[in-house]
């Protein structure tokens, strides 16, 4: 079959090499040089060697604590379980903590990889399109005029202002016609961000009770004493990965740019469409969850990208084990590095912003 090669499919940010079927008139890939087959197995031993660090993590999580376990009584706990006071603080107390770690650390950096991707902004995360500030913002309204006190009810709430956040972010940059532009969603989002963010702040000061419900909450906690919210944020994170996972292919060809993108065949904003849908299913039930945690979304896609290059498919499978590997690092840290303990939140804040300084100053790292 002819085969017509599109100009600048080497383009260095392109991630991957299209052909287009001139009969077909669709994107097809080129067969893989053995460059490439080469990268493609150093890229998944670093991947498998990513695992088992998280691994190694969550059983950290589930070891420290008020009381150190040994790690030989955390294996015991799910393969030979005795009615023990260990076993039980495991299993009832830190193993909710570190399943909401992991799931809280993976809606995080998915909505951090997608945003990034799809305005293509290295500074984009899920705060920058007021999503996550759309989501506190209704728990807000939820505790102070509704009196809501559990998590079922949390995430409700926060998928609905994170929903009608992405909306009015997306009403904004497409200014009501059909035609996506990123940096006028980047722009929306960060002034509707600022709004939500300034109104959930002074509604939370003029309600004590509110202030004192939301106290540990609004600084980003993973300190969950049941599994009532894991079993509430999975389905949305879960349903959100799903979506982000298939929407990675179009992200490459958007990196490409809207004209090159069309030409290709792909439907740019479609990908965009599915990309905010993701983007408020993780980021909603992410903060509903934990909280509104920083520097996740923002770091880990940067880190990625650096460790193996501009290809999304790849970004996302790396984000998807590092951001919860970085979360639940922090929340360990968290526990032993001061008297009592220091919230995730503030922990995050104090890893990310050096890592970012240096990443900003690699050229490589923050384009894209």
């Amino acid at each position: 079959m002819q085969q017509d090669t599109i100009p600048g499919e080497s383009r260095p940010n392109a991630g991957t090499h299209f052909t287009v079927t001139a009969a077909a008139g669709v994107p097809a890939e080129m067969p893989p040089s053995p460059g490439a087959v080469r990268r493609g197995s150093w890229r998944l031993a670093l991947l498998l060697a990513a695992v088992g660090a998280l691994t190694g993590a969550a059983l950290l999580s589930l070891a420290i604590g008020a009381k150190s376990i040994p790690l030989e009584s955390v294996l015991q706990a799910f393969f030979a379980y005795a009615d023990t006071a260990d076993h039980a603080i495991i299993l009832e107390n830190r193993l909710p903590r570190t399943l909401l770690g992991i799931i809280a650390g993976m809606a995080l950096g998915a909505a951090g990889a997608l945003i990034q991707a799809i305005t293509r902004n290295p500074l984009a995360d899920p705060g920058v399109l007021g999503v996550n500030a759309g989501a506190t913002f209704a728990i807000v309204i939820a505790v102070g005029v509704f009196g809501v006190s559990t998590m079922s009810g949390y995430v409700w709430f926060a998928l609905g202002g994170a929903v009608l956040a992405a909306a009015a972010v997306y009403f904004i940059g497409s200014a009501g016609r059909n035609i996506v532009n990123p940096v006028r969603i980047t722009l929306a989002g960060v002034a509707l961000g600022a709004v939500l963010t300034g109104i959930s702040s002074g509604l939370t000061l003029i309600n004590p009770r509110a202030f004192d419900q939301l106290r540990s909450w609004s600084i980003g906690s993973l300190d969950s004493r049941s599994m009532d919210g894991v079993l509430v944020a999975a389905p949305f994170i879960g349903a959100g990965l799903l979506i982000a996972v298939v929407t990675t292919r179009g992200l490459n060809a958007v990196s490409l740019g809207d004209e090159l993108a069309t030409a290709l065949g792909a439907n740019s904003n479609r990908t965009r469409i599915l990309g905010l849908v993701a983007i408020t299913l993780l980021s909603g039930a992410a903060t509903a969850a934990a909280g509104p945690i920083g520097f996740i979304g923002l770091m880990i896609p940067h880190v990625a990208r650096w460790l193996i290059g501009p290809d999304q498919r790849w970004i996302m499978a790396y984000t998807l084990v590092l951001s919860p590997l970085l979360l639940l690092v922090a929340d360990v840290l968290g526990r032993v590095v001061v008297p009592g303990e220091l919230q995730v939140g503030i922990v995050t804040s104090f890893i990310g912003a050096p890592v970012l300084v240096a990443l900003a100053r690699r050229r490589k790292a923050s384009a894209l």
